[in-house]
């Protein structure tokens, strides 16, 4: 059947779009319709001398780019969907220093380094700390309530745990995490006019950020510590991270590892509130399979993009070498072809094959393990300290033209 039309000038990654909400009636138009299409763009809008990019909706289709780096890269134009249009390409290739920007075999090498933090073993070692913290932060929480027990759910709860997670695991001293979320949030939120962030400003902020793990990299090469600083950095004979390569490192745990866990958070604390019957069943059994619900109901970031290297067809279209493809998660989160009631939020899901992740290949989230620790250790602590919480008012949402974030859930206990 002929695709319907979108709305002239429709485009998935709209900043003023996501602010509003997730297009999920777009997203299911076009995976019944046409999988895999082209949405224009006015030239360098997006930071790209370009007219547009290819959307792809569909679950199998996301995971086709995300597992074949030799045909869709990650390096060419990097992860992100959509600049600033005031962006320059020299600003953008400064980005190609992060991981997530890197194709193989550069992008092997420094993975290889990177996840002696992220075993099994390490992520371990962390529980009992993180638990604690979790507690004390939903303790807190309570304790500095207004005197009706509302608070915003988002500075006092969501935004604690994965920034002292964060600190815990690289060595970052607590009193400075409040410095790691200032710098995240400017580089984060330069689409939302609330924040005034100018590209400019957010650069300066990923530069602080590189700056102070360097500075912590050449702390540990000096006189190396029991942590994950020193295990990636001084390990001369061993292959390790130069100082800045450490330091761009820190800028992706500061994004990666802190906005999107801070989100899934949030989106899953709202789902809960909003389908009573999964709260009552979370507090009564605390099923395993909770927090990957939560992230796939959540799908943190809404997109990233490839660009593919050759000429090739994918879902009936011809993409040309050099054009940008936009790979979808939120999309392919809610695919009928995959998942049973994908619009229903049911925390025993299982299986659950949700690419909130990433589609698998070699950018599947490192960070995962501590991601869903963190999920299941925050929401254990609410459901103990505060059971009865309850919305008291809409959440206000970030405008972003690729994360799905909030900036503020307003709840009460009272």
């Amino acid at each position: 059947m002929p695709c319907p039309a979108l709305p002239e000038g429709f485009d998935f990654t709209d900043p003023d779009l996501l602010q509003h909400r997730v297009p999920f009636p777009e997203f299911a138009q076009l995976r019944q319709t046409e999988p895999v299409r082209w949405i224009a763009q006015p030239t360098g809008i997006s930071g790209f001398a370009d007219s547009g990019y290819w959307a792809v909706t569909r679950h199998a289709d996301v995971k086709y780019v995300s597992t074949r780096p030799e045909l869709f890269s990650s390096n060419l134009n990097t992860a992100v969907i959509r600049f600033n249009e005031s962006i320059s390409r020299d600003q953008i290739e400064v980005q190609k220093l992060i991981m997530l920007n890197m194709d193989p075999p550069e992008h092997t090498r420094v993975r290889q380094i990177v996840q002696r933090g992220f075993t099994p073993r390490a992520i371990r070692s962390l529980e009992d700390a993180l638990r604690n913290r979790a507690g004390s932060i939903v303790e807190a929480a309570l304790a500095n309530a207004a005197p009706d027990g509302s608070f915003d759910f988002v500075t006092n709860v969501a935004v604690e745990l994965p920034l002292q997670a964060i600190a815990e695991l690289i060595g970052v001293p607590q009193d400075d995490r409040t410095k790691i979320f200032d710098w995240s949030n400017k580089m984060a939120a330069y689409d939302d006019p609330e924040y005034a962030i100018t590209e400019e400003v957010g650069a300066e902020a990923a530069m602080e950020i590189v700056s102070y793990a360097m500075n912590l990299a050449a702390a540990r090469k000096e006189c190396p510590a029991k942590d994950i600083v020193s295990q990636l950095v001084a390990a001369e004979d061993e292959g390790n991270l130069s100082s800045d390569e450490f330091g761009f490192f820190v800028i992706l745990l500061a994004v990666a590892g802190n906005e999107t866990t801070r989100n899934a958070i949030t989106h899953g604390m709202h789902a809960f509130l909003t389908n009573p019957d999964q709260w009552e069943l979370f507090k009564r059994e605390r099923p395993e399979t909770t927090a990957e619900e939560i992230v796939r109901w959540a799908t943190p970031v809404v997109s990233f993009q490839r660009t593919a290297t050759q000429d090739t067809e994918l879902g009936g279209a011809q993409i040309k070498k050099g054009d940008r493809v936009g790979i979808f998660y939120s999309s392919a989160n809610h695919d009928p072809e995959v998942f049973d009631r994908p619009d229903e939020f049911d925390i025993t899901r299982d299986p659950n094959p949700h690419l909130g992740f990433g589609g698998g290949g070699p950018h599947f989230c490192l960070g995962k393990s501590l991601a869903t620790l963190e999920i299941n250790l925050i929401f254990n602590a609410v459901a103990d300290t505060m059971p009865d919480l309850r919305l008291t008012g809409d959440p206000r949402r970030l405008r972003s033209a690729w994360l799905n974030g909030v900036k503020e859930l307003q709840v009460s206990t009272g």
